[in-house]
């Protein structure tokens, strides 16, 4: 009985005939699963039941209310309640629930709870209570520095807490864990935390955790690493000249340009290597991460190059190899408007006749600065001496001017 929570023990005595004693003993206890939420679409909504006497019961509306609902929803591992309202999933064909639950909404289990005789015995057709609660992702690895790695925790009762198990269940908790996160197959199994934490018990095929068996004596954590530690790393295509494009069948590129494939992936783990592999031939380039990435060069396109393209990232992290492929980069070769040669002669023509439109445009101005600037002074110097002639005229006396004008 170690693994039940909430044991009654009732013990009843009497006296036969002959004064011997006789104990009788029954036992009366509730199984972990004590709630469950039936015909919704998970684990997280439907009609609320409670385990009595071995068999499940319907809950009346009139006796649940919103703080009962948030501890049935953290007993099961849910988020907080988002819906509450009677005949919400049916009925059922059992029996009612013939207590009122008096939550304070911060107890661990509905059975809990405190509970009050019904005022009312009958409870209406319609009125077996539904609940919804919201779901999240209420498990998580941390520490590994990857959400595929590091020790289990599951959020529980509004907190993080750590979970553990036997360590023969060790191997099917860590396949659950995994497949709920997406993160592939299970890789290892390792002692977690040395906090101890809650217990779980799986078969290895549930979807989530929270479908595992719940048990609340503490067990030691447990650390796992998964299959896809590695995020997926990403392809791009560049070039230098102007050379690639975008076509319907994916990426085009001139034959005779050059073009570069980069591969890079999150700032995750250091090192690693980048293979860069070829669709349809054996022909691969390996280059290290730089940065998290890597570039591979291409000259000049031909035929060859044609098909499809995938970054493959590797790194050694916890004792194992992994690694992690890139979409697929489809790459055509096309033939170019003009051949590459001649295309670099015209952009080279075309540098050289802006040069010298540049240097034409900036030294004419100058030189006809240059002729205004000497017809000016020329001007200047003829009405200089135009001056000077009158003002020799002015000065001498008009026999003089005769003279001077006797002798011109």
């Amino acid at each position: 009985m170690g693994d039940v929570h909430g044991q009654i023990i009732v013990v009843q005595m009497s006296l036969t005939v002959s004064s011997t004693k006789l104990i009788e003993c029954s036992t009366k206890y509730f199984s972990p699963e004590s709630v469950r939420l039936v015909d919704g679409a998970g684990l997280c909504s439907g009609r609320v039941e409670v385990k009595s006497n071995q068999s499940w019961a319907s809950v009346c509306e009139a006796d649940f209310d919103r703080q009962d609902a948030e501890v049935v929803c953290g007993e099961l591992g849910c988020g907080a309640p988002a819906a509450l309202q009677g005949g919400l999933y049916g009925e059922g064909g059992g029996q009612t629930w013939d207590k009122e639950f008096q939550c304070k909404g911060k107890e661990s289990l509905l059975l809990d709870c405190d509970t009050s005789d019904r005022e009312n015995n009958t409870c209406l057709p319609g009125n077996a209570v539904g609940l919804t609660c919201s779901e999240h992702d209420d498990v998580r690895l941390v520490g590994g520095g990857s959400r595929c790695a590091g020790g289990v925790e599951r959020y529980h009762q509004g907190e993080w807490r750590i979970v553990g198990t036997d360590d023969w269940d060790q191997e099917d908790v860590a396949a659950v864990v995994c497949r709920q996160l997406g993160c592939g197959s299970t890789i290892s199994v390792l002692p977690g935390n040395t906090t101890r934490g809650f217990r779980v018990d799986c078969s290895g095929s549930e979807s989530v955790l929270r479908e595992c068996r719940r048990r609340y004596d503490l067990y030691s954590g447990l650390s796992v690493i998964c299959s896809d530690l590695l995020v997926q790393p990403d392809i791009s295509l560049t070039d230098s000249m102007g050379g690639v494009s975008r076509g319907h069948q994916g990426s085009e590129v001139f034959r005779g340009y050059s073009f570069t494939i980069t591969c890079s992936t999150q700032p995750q783990y250091p090192g690693g290597s980048f293979l860069l592999t070829f669709t349809g031939s054996n022909r691969t380039q390996t280059q290290p991460a730089v940065n998290h990435s890597a570039a591979f060069l291409f000259p000049a396109a031909d035929d060859s190059h044609q098909g499809n393209y995938r970054c493959v990232y590797d790194n050694h992290v916890f004792s194992h190899d992994f690694s992690s492929e890139s979409e697929l980069l489809s790459l055509t070769i096309t033939a170019s408007p003009l051949p590459a040669f001649i295309i670099r002669h015209v952009v080279v023509l075309l540098i050289l006749l802006t040069a010298i439109t540049t240097l034409y445009l900036y030294y004419k101005p100058t030189r006809r600065q240059k002729r205004v600037n000497r017809v000016s002074s020329m001007d200047l110097y003829v009405n200089a001496m135009e001056m000077v002639s009158l003002s020799s005229r002015a000065e001498a006396g008009p026999g003089e001017e005769r003279a001077a004008q006797g002798t011109e």
